[in-house]
């Protein structure tokens, strides 16, 4: 197992940031996540300040990558499948089965549930319609379930419904996943139906099946959907994470969760939804994640 003085859980805008700070701070730090998956890549900026517009997303995606490793983190373009708490901090599984303990970590991962936009879903949102499978899995022991996304949160996801029913179908247009979770995937009791796309879900007061793309049906009583990387719902399903009246992450001034020694920065503390906000906040949150580690956990 790799050890880190801090993990930074996404590698866009407030991820980067926290990264560069942390380090120049003398902490080992290590960064997951999918840059190329940031929303920053398709984007153009033109209101940021100091730097005159409008400017490519991805060349300050390419900038902000060299930046941090010259800062000296590390970089792993991986998603996160877990997190949870260990002695002295934390431990995080990567989706090809690296982990790595730290001390402190920065979650920067983004706004989490990207719908599908199909006809169904946001009627039986609640009735059926998931976008957590860590957190909703008990609510379904031994009945049909059916997961659909392309990443690693929709196959750890159905992977995980495995230990509270053996009715588990995933929908994928196609998988991309690191070879060892597709290895662990495919050698389980999952039915994996790739190539296609749910176009409805129907029910009435409960879901009660999923529609292909090319009309199949599939009986279900809960549809998960798991569009992206794992977020915070799913990460931090066990570690009681305490929400603001909107529902993303309450975090102090000093970026703190109310759990010790995690730090949250960006899309996934609330709007606005600005590059300028998430910067800021990864900038307060590495360095309000060193002083953690320098205090002995304390801080």
């Amino acid at each position: 197992m790799d050890i880190h003085d801090i993990v930074i859980l996404g590698s866009g805008p407030a991820g980067i940031q926290a990264g560069i700070h942390s380090a120049r701070r003398g902490m080992g730090v290590l960064v997951l996540g999918k840059p190329q998956n940031s929303a920053i890549m398709k984007g153009h900026f033109e209101n940021y300040a100091f730097v005159e517009g409008p400017v490519d997303g991805e060349a300050l995606m390419k900038a902000g990558l060299a930046q941090v490793r010259k800062a000296g983190a590390t970089l792993l373009e991986e998603d996160a499948v877990s997190l949870e708490t260990a002695e002295g901090g934390f431990k995080v599984r990567t989706e090809s089965g690296q982990e790595a303990a730290c001390r402190a970590v920065v979650l920067a991962t983004g706004a989490a549930r990207k719908r599908l936009g199909v006809p169904g879903e946001r009627e039986l949102e609640g009735k059926g319609v998931s976008y957590c499978a860590d957190c909703d899995a008990g609510f379904f022991k031994k009945k049909r379930v059916v997961v659909t996304g392309d990443g690693s949160a929709a196959a750890s996801g159905a992977l995980h419904l495995l230990h509270f029913t053996q009715d588990v179908t995933l929908v994928a247009g196609k998988l991309a996943i690191a070879p060892a979770l597709s290895e662990e995937l495919r050698a389980s009791r999952v039915r994996i139906i790739e190539g296609q796309k749910i176009k409805s879900i129907t029910g009435d007061d409960q879901v009660r099946e999923a529609v292909l793309s090319d009309g199949t049906s599939l009986p279900a009583d809960g549809v998960f959907i798991e569009t992206g990387a794992k977020g915070i719902l799913e990460l931090g399903a066990s570690l009681g994470l305490a929400l603001n009246e909107e529902g993303h992450l309450a975090v102090g001034r000093d970026m703190a969760t109310n759990v010790p020694g995690l730090f949250a920065a960006g899309d996934v503390t609330g709007p606005p939804w600005q590059m300028a906000k998430a910067v800021g906040e990864g900038c307060v949150a590495g360095l309000s994640a060193a002083v953690h580690v320098k205090g002995g956990g304390k801080g």
